[in-house]
C-alpha cells in the first residue's frame, strides 16, 4: 500500500499520537526509516524484514546475543553421516493459534521456502531431501557434505502447515509478481511475540506470547512499530519520547542524540557490505544508450566504473566517517574476511577515462541506475555521489531512486542494468555471500541475489568445495582463492561496510547485534 506524501505524514502523526495514549511501561515503540514489505517470512531475504518477522517466527536453530548458534525449535542436532543432519524437535511448542508444532511443519516450511515465489531458495538449494523420522525428529539430507548447514538454516523460519493450508498461503508471497496472500498481512508463528495488527506503511503492532516456550527478557506486553521515512521527523520523535527505539540515526545527528536528555545513540560496526552490481548477462542492456551490445561484459568498463568512484569522499562527505571502504564482498566479523585482500583499485579518473576509451567508449554512455532511498544508511545520497563521479568519465547516470517497497520487487525480477545492494551473510560465513551473490545463477537458488548474473565456473567450483570442506585451513584457502578470482574479474563493485547507529531512549535497555536484527525479547523498559 502506497500513499501520497501528505497522507503519509498525516498517518505517521496519527500513529505517533495513538501510541502516546498507551502506558509506556508496557508498550515498546520502535521505528525505522522503512517498513517490512510483508509478514511472510519466505517472501524477501532482507535483514529488516527477517528481523521483524523473527519476533513472530522461529527457525530450527537460532542465535544467542553473541550471534553464536542456539537451540530454537530444535533442541539438538547431530550428523549421523556426512550428508545427513538429524534435528530433534522441541516438545510442547504451539503456534500462536494453539496448533501443536511437529515435524510436518518443518517438512512443509522447507518445501515452501524452496518453491515458487520464495526468496529463501539460496538457503535450501543444496538440500536433497527433508524427511520425517517421527513427530519430533527430522533429517535433512544434503547433496554433498554440508558442515555449516545449521548456520545456513538459522533464518529459515518455520510456518504452520495447517494454518497455511487453511488460509490459502501454501506458496510464498511473490513481490516480484505483485502476488499477495493471507501471509502478507497475518502471521502465525511460534515466537515470543504475536502479530496483532498490520497496516503496511503505517503501523504494525505485536503482543507478548504468553504461551511462549522460552524466556522473554523483555517486560513489554506490546510493541508498536512505526515506519518514519523522514530523518528529521524520526529523530524528533525519539528526542521527544514519542518512540523508544529507532534505526538508523542519521550520521549527522549522532552527536545531537547523544547530547539529549532523553536518548542516546548506540553505534558499532555492521556486518553488511554495500556494493554495486551490473548486468553482465544480457547481450544488450535494458536501460542504456548502447545498442547491440552490453558494455558491462567488458572488464575494462567495470574497472573504469570502479576507479571512477571516489570512495574516500563518500566516506567523508556522505557517510560523515561512519563507513569502512572495502575491496571485498564481506567485511570484518565474517569468517573468510582476509585483510590482506582488502585493497581497492585506486581512485583515478584519468585511468578510468583510458579504460573507457580502450573499451570503445571514449565519450561514455548513458545507463539507468536503480537505488533504494529508505533501506541503507544514506543510500540515495551514495547513489547521487556515484552518479556525479561517473559523470567525470562521460557516463550519464539516469538515477532511479525509490522506496524499497517498489525497489526490491524490481531488481529481484532482474529488471535492472546497474543497481545498489547491501548484503549481510546470515551465516556469518563467506560461503553465504559466495553462494547467494557471487555464484552462477540457476533455478534452484544458486546466485539468487547475483542480480547481474556474474559467472565464473571456477568460483562456482570453489564454492561447492568450500561448502563441504571440514578442514578450516583448507577451507579458508579456498575462500581466499574465490575472492581473488572475483576481485580480478571485478564481478561487483564493493563500496563499504556501513556503521550501525540505533537511537535508544535512556529508559530502554537492549542488545545491539552486528547483523542489525532487533529482537524485542531482549528489550526492556525501565519503570
Amino acid at each position: 500500500m502506497f500513499f501520497k506524501k501528505n497522507t503519509t505524514v498525516a498517518l505517521i502523526g496519527y500513529a505517533l499520537a495513538a501510541m502516546s495514549f498507551v502506558a509506556s511501561a508496557q508498550t515498546l515503540r520502535v521505528s525505522n526509516q522503512g517498513d517490512a514489505t510483508s509478514m511472510d517470512p519466505h517472501s524477501l531475504n532482507e535483514s529488516m524484514q527477517l528481523s521483524m518477522t523473527g519476533n513472530v517466527y522461529e527457525g530450527l536453530v537460532g542465535r544467542n546475543k553473541d550471534l553464536s548458534l542456539a537451540p530454537a525449535l530444535a533442541t539438538k542436532w547431530t550428523q549421523p553421516s556426512p550428508n545427513v543432519w538429524r534435528f530433534e524437535l522441541r516438545k510442547g511448542v504451539q503456534f500462536h493459534d494453539g496448533t501443536p508444532f511437529t515435524a510436518d511443519d518443518v517438512l512443509f516450511s522447507f518445501a515452501r521456502a524452496s518453491g515458487d515465489g520464495s526468496d529463501m531458495k539460496s538457503y535450501t538449494n543444496d538440500v536433497k531431501e527433508v524427511r520425517k523420522i517421527n513427530d519430533l525428529t527430522v533429517e535433512i539430507e544434503t547433496k554433498t557434505p554440508f558442515p555449516i548447514l545449521p548456520d545456513v538454516i538459522s533464518l529459515l523460519y518455520i510456518m504452520s502447515k495447517k494454518w497455511c493450508e487453511t488460509n490459502q498461503a501454501t506458496k510464498p508471497v511473490d513481490r516480484r509478481k505483485g502476488i499477495e496472500n493471507a501471509a502478507s498481512f497475518r502471521a502465525n508463528g511460534t515466537g515470543p511475540y504475536r502479530l496483532r495488527e498490520r497496516q503496511p506503511g503505517v503501523k504494525t503492532s505485536f503482543s507478548r506470547n504468553g504461551a511462549y516456550w522460552g524466556t522473554i527478557e523483555s517486560n513489554a506486553t506490546d510493541v508498536v512499530f512505526t515506519p518514519i521515512s523522514n530523518d528529521a521527523t524520526r529523530v524528533a520523535a525519539l528526542l521527544s519520547g514519542e518512540i523508544d527505539v529507532m534505526e538508523p540515526v542519521p550520521v549527522q545527528d549522532v552527536a545531537r542524540v547523544n547530547a539529549s536528555a532523553n536518548a542516546r545513540a548506540i553505534t558499532g560496526p555492521e556486518l553488511r557490505t554495500i556494493f554495486l552490481g551490473m548486468d553482465q548477462k544480457r547481450d544488450e542492456l535494458l536501460y542504456s544508450s548502447v545498442k547491440g551490445k552490453n558494455p558491462f561484459k567488458d572488464k575494462r568498463v567495470r574497472q573504469a566504473f570502479y576507479q571512477a568512484i571516489d570512495i574516500d569522499a563518500i566516506k567523508r562527505v556522505v557517510m560523515r566517517g561512519a563507513s569502512n571502504p572495502t575491496a571485498l564482498m564481506v567485511g570484518p566479523g565474517i569468517n573468510g574476511f582476509f585483510p590482506e585482500l582488502n585493497k581497492r583499485f585506486p581512485f583515478d579518473t584519468e585511468a578510468s577515462k583510458k579504460l573507457m576509451a580502450d573499451a570503445g567508449y571514449p565519450s561514455g554512455f548513458e545507463v539507468t541506475m536503480n537505488c533504494p532511498n529508505d533501506r541503507y544508511v544514506n543510500d540515495g545520497e551514495i547513489c547521487q555521489a556515484v552518479a556525479a563521479n561517473l559523470s567525470r568519465i562521460g557516463v550519464k547516470i539516469n538515477l532511479q531512486a525509490e522506496t524499497k517497497g517498489t525497489y526490491f520487487p524490481k531488481i529481484l525480477r532482474r529488471d535492472t542494468s546497474f543497481y545498489l545492494l547491501g548484503w549481510t551473510p546470515g551465516t556469518y560465513d563467506a560461503h553465504n555471500a559466495l553462494n547467494g551473490v557471487m555464484r552462477c545463477v540457476d533455478d534452484k537458488g544458486s546466485g539468487q541475489f547475483n542480480l547481474g548474473a556474474y559467472c565464473n565456473p571456477k568460483v562456482d567450483e570453489l564454492t561447492m568445495k568450500i561448502q563441504s570442506e571440514t578442514d578450516k585451513t583448507k577451507r579458508n584457502a579456498m575462500i581466499k582463492e574465490a575472492f581473488e578470482l572475483h576481485s580480478a574479474d571485478i564481478g561487483h563493485l564493493p563500496l563499504h561496510q556501513q556503521a550501525l547507529a540505533w537511537g535508544v531512549s535512556k529508559k530502554v535497555n537492549l542488545v545491539q547485534l552486528a547483523d542489525n536484527f532487533m529482537f524485542f525479547k531482549w528489550m526492556t523498559l525501565q519503570k
